[in-house]
């Protein structure tokens, strides 16, 4: 083999041609059509020079699928016509056969990276300005292309790398997941998906995985590279590939694929997505997925501290005088742009007033158009007479092995993670009895940069006689954005019941009020009361 894209001594037919004989000894050049100027993969017979290929494919609409170790079949578009007769369409096959297992897995890698060069409408065609421009693939067409660059260059930076690897309870179960059920690995092919520092490649190859092929998009695969190359005990069972799991080819298809797809609400970056086109496009029938489900849990939660903190942020939109500037017109926006933002932290399970349901994502079996839009129904009763604030949301994955079943989970109480859990606060809370029903939905509809509008609604619903004729008594609803959480990580966490919190000073707060303000545990920009008249509750 002269080069990565030059291989010789193949041999190839036209299988979908009537006794096509075989060419020994022949070259597959990859390369740029002259006449064209797309990519394109020339098969030249022995004796032939290079500029008379024997048969020549336009890569724009070709695919290969693997026969054997090292045998491919190609398949392309042609097209035939005659004077007075209308076009006819039809498909060609070639089979290609190479020497090594080794050039095999280079060929295929050589066919993916040239096809991913193929540009829009034509091949080659020029532009009005002269310029061309590439296709667009799946995610292209979704993804706003500056949230892609944006997403990209945070995960191509090693320092975020770092804080995901430092998250032990993340790090330490999939290592437990893995090596726990080995029997799923050893002797597979894996697929790792956004592998990023290519841990879990690692992992895969420790538990005894035939090969690895380690999908990564943003800057962070050379990194992956070097970190692989760096574990020779190891890396000749792994290879990186740079690119997105919506563009790339592989030589084989996967036993197992893995991935660490998960973001804030489980959901957040929308990187199940390309999860479950990796299953669509590499899994094996049977396969099995490294995670296997996903649960996004949800309960009500009461909080004085937090609403008023939250509430106290826009009291300064309520000056009357800044520089001689009336700034009180703003403060309702103000007001409820605070509550635009999904509160990421840690809280104390005392904090939630009923007990949880979930909403289930079967990463197996679900259709990618499924994560567009998520709708979930909302039934709870109330285990306490409080106010509630709004829900509380954190998610798990199961890890379904073959030898062990292992859950990792985000929940309130348990170790913490680098996801937190996720507070959506109403700007007006709901009061509620005990064993009073709470209803609603809890809407998440995606969005091109990379994320989900969350569309929040919360009712208390008649409580005592005449219940059962149902009715509302109060609605509360919210629009947050996922994206743009507000980190709550560094305030200080002191957790009580719920009776206590309004005799305690709020712990974010430095308090400069009334002696009367402080024994009543408020805050001295801004009261419960007021916060009430804000709302319009009073």
């Amino acid at each position: 083999m002269a080069s990565p894209d030059l291989f010789q001594n193949v041999a190839f037919s036209d299988v979908s041609a009537a006794a096509a004989p075989v060419a020994e000894g022949a070259t597959a050049a990859f390369g740029v059509a002259a006449a064209t100027g797309g990519p394109r993969l020339s098969l030249v017979k022995a004796g032939k020079p290079d500029v008379e290929p024997t048969i020549e494919i336009d890569l724009s609409d070709a695919q290969i699928f693997k026969l054997g170790p090292s045998e491919w079949l190609c398949l392309c578009g042609e097209s035939e016509a005659k004077a007075g007769v209308e076009e006819k369409s039809f498909s060609r096959a070639i089979k290609v056969v190479l020497r090594t297992e080794a050039e095999s897995k280079a060929f295929s890698l050589a066919f993916q990276r040239w096809k991913q060069q193929v540009i829009s409408g034509k091949a080659g065609e020029p532009l009005e300005n002269g310029s061309i421009i590439a296709s667009k693939s799946k995610f292209d067409k979704k993804i706003e292309a500056s949230s892609a660059k944006m997403y990209f260059h945070y995960y191509g930076q090693l320092l975020h790398q770092q804080n995901m690897l430092q998250d032990f309870v993340r790090t330490g179960t999939y290592y437990a997941a893995v090596m726990e059920n080995r029997s799923d690995f050893e002797g597979r092919v894996v697929v790792d998906v956004g592998a990023g520092s290519g841990i879990l490649s690692l992992f895969a190859a420790q538990a005894g995985a035939r090969h690895v092929y380690a999908v990564e998009a943003s800057e962070m695969a050379e990194h992956a590279q070097r970190l692989i190359s760096g574990n020779p005990s190891l890396c000749q069972r792994i290879t990186i590939i740079k690119g997105k799991v919506e563009e790339v080819e592989l030589p084989e298809k996967a036993d197992i694929l893995i991935s660490e797809p998960m973001g804030t609400l489980l959901v957040n970056e929308r990187m199940l997505e390309s999860y479950v086109i990796a299953r669509d496009r590499f899994l094996a029938p049977d396969g099995k997925m490294f995670p296997t489900t996903g649960r996004i849990h949800m309960a009500p939660f009461s909080d004085e501290y937090l609403y008023v903190e939250m509430a106290n942020k826009a009291l300064f939109w309520q000056q009357h005088n800044f520089f001689g500037v009336d700034l009180t017109p703003l403060h309702g926006s103000a007001f409820q742009g605070y509550f635009s933002q999904p509160v990421v932290d840690a809280f104390d399970p005392r904090l939630l007033i009923s007990p949880p349901t979930y909403h289930t994502l079967d990463f197996t079996s679900m259709k990618e158009e499924e994560l567009y839009d998520i709708d979930i129904p909302l039934s709870f009763v109330a285990s306490a007479g409080t106010r509630v604030h709004g829900l509380a949301c954190w998610f798990d994955v199961l890890f379904n092995g073959s030898t062990v079943q292992r859950w990792l989970t985000t929940a309130p109480g348990s170790p913490t993670t680098h996801w937190y859990q996720l507070r959506c606060v109403l700007s007006q809370p709901l009061y509620v009895m005990a064993g009073q029903e709470i209803t609603g939905r809890l809407h998440l509809a995606a969005h091109s940069a990379q994320s989900y509008t969350v569309y929040l609604t919360m009712s208390a619903k008649m409580w005592g006689v005449g219940a059962e004729q149902g009715g509302i008594l109060q609605t509360s609803t919210g629009k947050l954005e996922l994206k743009e959480p507000y980190y709550r990580l560094s305030q200080p966490q002191s957790y009580m019941l719920q009776q206590d919190q309004q005799q305690q000073q709020l712990p974010s707060l430095q308090p400069q009020g009334s002696e009367q303000q402080m024994q009543e545990g408020l805050s001295p920009g801004i009261t419960i009361d007021q916060v009430d008249q804000e709302c319009g509750l009073h």
